[in-house]
C-alpha cells in the first residue's frame, strides 16, 4: 500500500496506512480521542438495558470506553476493515458500511454518534438523513465536524497539516467541510433540531502534549463554531 502522504486527499486508504496510530497517546489521531471524550459528554446514559449506540465513522473505536461507561451496546460503522478489527478488540460490534447508505433498520438506535465523519462524505444530505433514519424517536444525535469557513481551512489544512499535532497531511478535503446552516436544516427535515457549539484544544494543554508531558489535554468549549464544532439534538417523538 502507498504511504498515507502519497494518497489523494480524503482517501480512506490513509487510515489503513496509519492504523497503528489510533490508540497511541502521542500519535497522529490523538486529538480524535480528545474529541471523542467531548462528544461523549453530550450523550445521555443508556435509557434501558441493551440500548444501542450506533457510531458512524467509528474508526478504531475511540468512543468505546465512554459507550461502555454509559451502558450502551456499541455498534460501529466504518469502511476501513483494519480500523473495525481494532475497534472490535475494544468491545465494539463492527459493521462494515457506508454512512451514506447504512445497512441498519429504521429506528434501531437509542443514540447515534457521527464524530469527525461528516467532513469526509461527498453527500452530506444522505449521511445526515441516514443518521436520523436509524435513530428512534426520542433518541439522541451527537456529532462533531469542521465548518466550511476560510478560517477552518487555514487552521486545519494550511497550518494544521504543517505543524506537529495537527491533522495528518491529506486526511481532509476542504471542499467537503460542512456548512453549519445547511447541516441544521438537513437535521431538522428529519425531526432532529440541532444545537451547535464550538470547541478547541487548550493552548497550554497542546504545548504540554507536544512536549509529551500531557497525553490527554482534552477539548474546551468555545463560543465560535467557525472551525471545529459539535452538534446535538433529540429526535421528535411525533
Amino acid at each position: 500500500m502507498a504511504p498515507a502522504s502519497a494518497l489523494p486527499r480524503n482517501d480512506v486508504r490513509q487510515y489503513e496506512a496509519m492504523a497503528d496510530q489510533w490508540w497511541q497517546p502521542y500519535g497522529a489521531f490523538a486529538m480524535l480521542r480528545w474529541i471523542a471524550a467531548a462528544r461523549a459528554r453530550l450523550l445521555p446514559p443508556a435509557p434501558r438495558p441493551g440500548a444501542l449506540l450506533v457510531d458512524l465513522g467509528c474508526g478504531a473505536g475511540l468512543l468505546a470506553p465512554h459507550a461502555q461507561r454509559l451502558g450502551y451496546t456499541h455498534v460501529g460503522v466504518d469502511l476501513v476493515g483494519t480500523s473495525l478489527r481494532i475497534a472490535a478488540a475494544h468491545g465494539v460490534r463492527p459493521v462494515r458500511g457506508d454512512v451514506q447508505r447504512l445497512p441498519l433498520a429504521d429506528g434501531v438506535a437509542d443514540a447515534v454518534s457521527a464524530g469527525e465523519i461528516l467532513e469526509h462524505v461527498p453527500d452530506l444530505a444522505a449521511a445526515v438523513g441516514e443518521a436520523c433514519r436509524v435513530l428512534r424517536p426520542g433518541g439522541t444525535l451527537v456529532l462533531d465536524t469542521i465548518a466550511d469557513t476560510r478560517i477552518a481551512r487555514l487552521v486545519t489544512v494550511t497550518i494544521g497539516e504543517r505543524i506537529p499535532g495537527g491533522a495528518p497531511p491529506g486526511i481532509h478535503d476542504p471542499a467537503l467541510f460542512v456548512d453549519r446552516a445547511r447541516l441544521v436544516e438537513l437535521a431538522a427535515r428529519h425531526g432532529v433540531p440541532l444545537t451547535l457549539t464550538g470547541m478547541r484544544p487548550p493552548l497550554l494543554g497542546m504545548v504540554k502534549w507536544l512536549a509529551r508531558r500531557e497525553p490527554d489535554p482534552g477539548m474546551r468549549p468555545t463560543r465560535s463554531t467557525a472551525v471545529l464544532f459539535q452538534g446535538h439534538g433529540t429526535k421528535a417523538t411525533r
